[in-house]
């Protein structure tokens, strides 16, 4: 800008220097005043002279972030600025309102980086930490930051193992349907009110005996099954962290199953309960739909076939099927595979069957291998060529008393059902191709419709070829309902198996072999067994390490063995302790907790972030989280959050929450009442034609096409990112704009759930609307307010609370955008004015604040008030002015409207009929209307 263009900027014009100077300035009133503290009932954070003190409490939450190195880009407050409108316009609106925000900041990212530099992962995690309040703090974000947590905090990551311990400690009692501590379990095999396993007398176990039973029953317990093991990453991954292709989420590194002795959470236990409550949660559709369909509930029976004495349990939604079943596939990974391979083939068997193999169980050995190599999702396509070996035995179909063959097969998974199925090739495409591969009989067991022929039938029809008159069966001619009806009661009647419900969910992997994460608060006994620590000695903390990486190996390597960064500290992982019984020697848990873990019950410490004898006291509980009334679930008023954690931490956090409901630790059932997902800010990226991606500021648009210089460049749509080289820091927008431009702009953008494009140039719209706004309250070239004690005009006034009226109904909805909109509609209204009425430049502020809080503020200050407005009441719509004066009737002739009306609001009907004709008496020359229809307030249409 040229000298003599800034000596034409009035001296008291709201730019981006002033701007600047009004937002530091109040961000530090708000912090030094604790403008947005929150009062709690109870505890240190109570305030009974706090203006909300004993008001409607509302808790809004955000998902936390987790802290990169790379700081905020301006897709990434999109959902903060979102909950600090809505949380400011609700705390006007007189609620005692909870807002604060805290950090996600154990994981991977922070320690791969302390692996590459040296550089401790929590020094690098604070000083991100500090780089995010940094830049949270200059958008103006009123959260009370004397609750603001950090997961690596040890008096934070104290309560997620004292959290864990009440896990561990529990079982499910699945007739009472809630957790219960696990001294009663034992109490009741004590007494003989519980029957053990072989039904001996509980005295007459072995202790050891005893110990088995009880860690059989716990919600947090020690297995060797099948994990998801990563030798890229030197870990093994939950499933919900290996994408679809079978790759590691982060890294995309292959993922093999392996079974690994590892700590598991029985979330499985409350599949039923994670179903069900999902009705009394106020959150989208799709992702109550996505969690229903992770956990997978399916309702079908279990079958018993057996293999001599073995017996071989399989699942089935369809058992009414089960005389189709000519043949049994196992799971390469299922334990009785090696029981059942003989030494020899049986004479006879087919040489289709056996692979090429010697012997059964070189088949198996050799099959193992190349499925090992599959993913889960390769191993499930629909290849065109079926593989698998026969395991050299046959098993009985109870109803049919025929001798079938039992298979090892890729496309049966061992983490899923029992890991192996009854194939009933005639209703099974999958099995019809395998069938088809290996010669195998097919029975059809449902009629197909007429004319159906060639394949597999999936669909439903009576039951053919389906009786056993000899076993007292017959399903012939029954429907798919009866017929399952009836199979399933002969099945119980004859011992052969039970009706049953089965999930997809499996138990959540709760280890990872890494150093940055939470330490297990329990020790290894002489034993094995594994031993909780008291409260007395927690938190467990991380010790140093010198090298923080666990070994990685060939990402190809599946038969490689985890090594963690912890095991190699010998002097503390070999410990003596007094636990009670004398001081003995103990070695500790040298896996770590997932990432997950904090962020399961991080929004219960908000509650009560200074208390050191509890997680969150009762009370503070019970007021921000509690049910409002029979039957509610309770939980944070809103959460907003990305969709992306549909059957990740919501599903964990649910599974938490209802155990620590279930122990009386909390009254809430579920933790978060309603969610909202907010959309994304995407952004345009461009590559040169090595496909390299060029700076995307640096791009020019000359006739629809994109120029990096000299080069032209392709343009692509997605997400911003500093890979794509196509990120914009808020930072820049504050320095350029304001932050309040910045904060109006994202919220003006389109509706918050909505992802949309980012485009700089149009920042300046927003800008120049609060430069309308400060000219209708500061006069630009002094600095005196141009306000008016003097009333409005009636068409002012009734835009006044019409504007009112909208925006209070568009704020409770979450819809930022129209609000906006009227805001704009209001401001340009009063352009026309030499002055502005009082009665409408404080409303005006007042409305504003929630987006715009810093200019607000200063004009609030400016029109006279002392103090924050952060608590002054929010306007309210006069009823009265609401009403409308006249009504516009357009006018249609035969469809087409021709002419408009102003009528009275109370006008009845033969006026504005005749008042239309009239109007539109040219367009009919002289021809009678046939028809005239008045829609009252609306429109008229006349038919000639």
């Amino acid at each position: 800008m040229t000298e003599a263009a800034a000596s034409d900027i009035p001296p008291f014009r709201y730019t981006a220097a002033l701007a600047g100077e009004i937002e530091l300035r109040w961000q530090d009133a708000w912090a030094r005043e604790g403008t947005f503290h929150a009062p709690n009932p109870t505890g240190p954070l109570a305030d009974p002279a706090h203006p909300r003190s004993g008001a409607e409490k509302l808790y809004v939450l955000d998902m936390f972030p987790y802290p990169s190195g790379a700081g905020l880009h301006v897709g990434h407050p999109l959902g903060y600025i979102g909950t600090d409108c809505y949380a400011r316009y609700q705390r006007m609106a007189g609620r005692n309102v909870l807002h604060a925000m805290g950090f996600d900041a154990f994981g991977l990212p922070a320690e791969q980086y302390a692996v590459q530099t040296g550089t401790h992962p929590r020094a690098t995690t604070v000083a991100n930490i500090e780089r995010y309040k940094a830049q949270l703090r200059r958008l103006g974000l009123a959260h009370d930051n004397r609750r603001s947590v950090a997961t690596i905090d040890t008096d934070f990551y104290r309560w997620t193992q004292w959290i864990f311990l009440q896990v561990f400690n529990s079982w499910y009692d699945r007739q009472a349907r809630r957790a219960r501590p696990i001294a009663e379990l034992v109490a009741e095999f004590a007494a003989g009110d519980r029957p053990t396993p072989d039904g001996r007398p509980w005295a007459e176990l072995t202790a050891a005996q005893q110990r088995r039973i009880v860690d059989d029953h716990r919600l947090a317990y020690v297995s060797e099954a099948p994990v998801n093991w990563c030798p890229g990453l030197g870990t093994v991954l939950a499933n919900e962290e290996v994408t679809a292709d079978g790759r590691s989420e982060r890294g995309n590194f292959p993922v093999f199953k392996r079974n690994l002795k590892q700590w598991m959470m029985r979330i499985t236990a409350y599949c039923d309960r994670l179903v069900d409550d999902l009705d009394t949660l106020d959150w989208p559709e799709p992702i109550k739909l996505m969690q229903r369909n992770w956990i997978g509930r399916s309702t079908g029976a279990h079958i018993e076939f057996r293999a001599g004495r073995e017996p071989i349990r399989v699942f089935t939604t369809r058992p009414d099927t089960v005389f189709g079943a000519t043949y049994l596939v196992l799971a390469p990974e299922h334990e009785l595979v090696d029981a059942l391979a003989p030494a020899a083939w049986p004479v006879g068997t087919k040489d289709a069957w056996t692979g090429g193999h010697a012997s059964p169980r070189a088949a198996v050995e050799a099959y193992r291998k190349a499925a090992a190599a599959k993913t889960d999702v390769e191993r499930q396509a629909d290849a065109k060529e079926k593989t698998g070996v026969f395991v050299g035995a046959y098993a009985t179909n109870p109803v049919t008393g025929a001798q079938i063959p039992i298979f090892v097969a890729d496309y049966v998974l061992a983490g899923y059902g029992t890991g192996a199925i009854m194939a009933v090739p005639a209703q099974d495409e999958r099995d019809w191709a395998f069938a088809e591969a290996f010669d195998l009989p097919i029975v059809r067991t449902v009629q197909p419709p007429e004319g159906f022929a060639g394949t597999a039938y999936t669909g439903d029809g009576p039951a053919i070829n389906s009786a056993a008159p000899d076993r007292g069966l017959d399903l012939d001619g029954l429907g798919v309902a009866d017929a399952k009806a009836r199979i399933v009661e002969w099945l119980e009647a004859n011992g052969h198996g039970a009706g049953a419900v089965t999930y997809r969910l499996r138990d959540w992997l709760f280890s990872r072999q890494r150093y940055w994460g939470e330490p297990f608060p329990v020790v290894y006994d002489a034993d094995g067994n594994a031993v909780a620590l008291p409260e007395s000695m927690l938190p467990v903390e991380l010790p140093e390490v010198d090298d923080f990486s666990p070994r990685t190996f060939d990402p190809a390597d599946a038969d490689s063995d985890p090594e963690t960064p912890l095991s190699r500290r010998r002097d503390w992982v070999e410990v003596e302790l007094d636990l009670g019984d004398g001081p003995k020697r103990y070695t500790r848990e040298t896996n770590v907790m997932p990432q997950w873990a904090g962020s399961c019950w991080y929004e219960l410490r908000y509650l009560d972030p200074t208390n050191a004898d509890r997680f969150v006291d009762p009370a503070n509980e019970a007021y921000w989280m509690g049910p409002r009334a029979e039957g509610d679930c309770g939980g944070t008023d809103l959460y907003v959050g990305g969709s992306e954690h549909a059957v990740l931490h919501l599903l964990y956090a649910r599974f938490w929450h209802k155990v620590l409901y279930d122990l009386g630790h909390v009254s809430s059932v579920e933790p978060f009442r309603k969610l909202f997902n907010q959309g994304y800010i995407q952004a345009y990226a461009y590559t040169d034609p090595r496909g390299v991606y060029v700076n995307a500021e640096e791009v020019v648009e000359r006739d629809g096409r994109y120029f990096h210089g000299d080069t032209e460049v392709r343009r692509e749509y997605g997400k911003m990112g500093k890979s794509l080289r196509n990120v914009v820091t808020p930072d820049e927008m504050c320095a350029t704009y304001g932050a309040d431009t910045f904060r109006v702009y994202e919220m003006s953008m389109g509706p918050l759930e909505v992802s949309r494009p980012w485009e700089t140039r149009a920042v300046v719209g927003s800008y120049r609307f609060l430069q309308r706004v400060w000219r209708t309250v500061v006069d630009e070239r002094t600095g005196a307010p141009r306000v008016t004690d003097a009333p409005a005009d009636e068409a002012t006034r009734r835009l006044l609370h019409r504007v009112i009226d909208g925006v209070r109904a568009d704020m409770d909805a979450i819809r930022f955008n129209t609000a906006i909109a009227k805001l704009i509609e209001l401001t340009n209204g009063l352009t026309r004015l030499s002055a502005t009425p009082r009665e409408v430049a404080e409303p005006l502020v007042l409305m504003l604040a929630p987006f715009a809080p810093h200019v607000a503020e200063e004009l609030w200050r400016r029109l006279g008030h002392a103090g924050s407005l952060a608590y002054a009441d929010f306007p309210v719509a006069d009823p009265a002015l609401l009403v409308a004066e006249t009504v516009t009737y357009p006018v249609q002739v035969n469809g087409k409207v021709r002419g408009r009306i102003e009528a009275p609001a109370d006008a009845d009907e033969e006026t504005v009929r005749a008042a239309a004709l009239e109007a539109v008496a040219a367009v009919l020359a002289g021809r009678a209307p046939r028809k005239v229809i008045v829609v009252k307030g609306r429109m008229v249409s006349v038919v000639a």
